[in-house]
């Protein structure tokens, strides 16, 4: 495994481990954005059904491919689509769960997206949903010497104007509040690569054992109230009032 691959692992250890118990005993999973089925694949092999919702055809044929391979192609669909196509392409108050992970950091109308969530959801159904931390965004560009953009992330609602458009940073508050907006009451937070993204690749891979000591810090602090302005995502939890 390379050092890339050995920090993604870090990075994604305490999503899996949050998620595992809200998708095990479920019978449909909606994964809006979900690509080549990282999650959705080993969601499916537990028994559920996992329809991804993406706008990226490639990324609909690696899924189709990663779950043939892992001998769950009758459990996995995937549709070309995105967020506020929700309403033609999921039959209103059908899903368990949805996961909708670095999706509403990049869209224009977040709220909108979420109110077309909980339209596909079942009453009591939960979201699981991770955004851009707006905090961590300050530090990294303090670290790298964007003095300017740190400074110009420090208040306000956390968006930015990039060559691919809008990018939304929230913080804990702000993605909580975004919820109850739309009928969601939340029941767990997390931070998410509070160190994997500021831990040099060279030494991951040159230092043995040091992923999985990685790993550990990560479950470590995931939790933490004190770390999660430092996480580069904030994960939620909420079910649909």
């Amino acid at each position: 495994m390379v050092a890339s691959e050995r920090r993604s692992s870090a990075r994604s250890t305490a999503l899996w481990e949050r998620l595992q118990p809200v998708v095990e005993n479920v019978t449909t999973v909606l994964d809006i954005g979900g690509g080549t089925g990282g999650l959705a694949v080993p969601i499916a092999e537990r028994g559920a059904t996992v329809r991804v919702i993406d706008p990226s055809p490639d990324a609909l044929a690696a899924l189709a491919r990663r779950a043939q391979e892992a001998a769950v192609s009758d459990r996995v669909v995937g549709q070309q689509g995105d967020v506020f196509a929700l309403d033609s392409l999921v039959e209103a108050g059908t899903v368990d769960v949805v996961l909708c992970h670095g999706v509403l950091d990049v869209v224009g109308e977040p709220a909108r997206g979420l109110q077309q969530i909980a339209t596909a959801l079942k009453p009591g159904g939960v979201i699981s949903l991770v955004l851009a931390q707006r905090h961590a965004a300050v530090i990294a560009r303090a670290m790298a010497g964007h003095f300017a953009q740190a400074a110009g992330l420090l208040d306000g609602l956390g968006e930015a104007t990039t060559g691919r458009g809008v990018r939304h940073r929230y913080t804990a508050e702000q993605a909580g509040e975004l919820l109850a907006a739309a009928g969601f009451e939340v029941t767990g937070i997390q931070g998410l690569r509070v160190f994997a993204d500021l831990v040099p690749g060279s030494l991951i891979d040159l230092e043995p054992g040091s992923a999985s000591a990685l790993q550990e810090l990560e479950r470590a602090v995931a939790d933490r109230p004190e770390y999660l302005p430092l996480a580069s995502q904030v994960h939620l939890l909420a079910q649909k009032r």
